[in-house]
């Protein structure tokens, strides 16, 4: 369903220890806004609800709720550097601004 990067993975579990948050799962919530973008959130939760789906990921416990689920196909969760920040990001081919990484050598290929 989804994938969590070593480094994403390595942040998360860094995030649980230095938030007291040891034995809680990471909450990934999706929602489709209207131009057809996907906006997330994610914390560490201690509720579980009807309909939450659990997966583990690289060691991280992940919970989506159930209208999450579809929109999560195919995700990744990744940690990176931006503009000299490191941030995480969503690879979800499901967002309507996703663009392959493949994308780029299809178009020289083309050419």
């Amino acid at each position: 369903m989804i994938e969590i990067s070593k480094p994403a993975a390595q942040q998360v579990m860094r995030s649980i220890e230095e938030s007291g948050a040891v034995g809680l799962p990471l909450r990934i919530a999706i929602k489709r806004q209207p131009d057809g973008a996907l906006y997330y959130q994610m914390g560490f939760d201690k509720q579980s609800h009807e309909g939450d789906q659990q997966l583990q990921a690289q060691g991280v416990q992940v919970v989506l709720d159930s209208n999450s689920v579809p929109l999560a196909q195919g995700m990744m969760l990744d940690f990176v550097e931006i503009e000299g920040r490191m941030e995480f990001i969503f690879v979800n081919p499901n967002d309507s601004r996703y663009e392959s990484p493949l994308a780029p050598i299809a178009s020289a290929a083309r050419k």
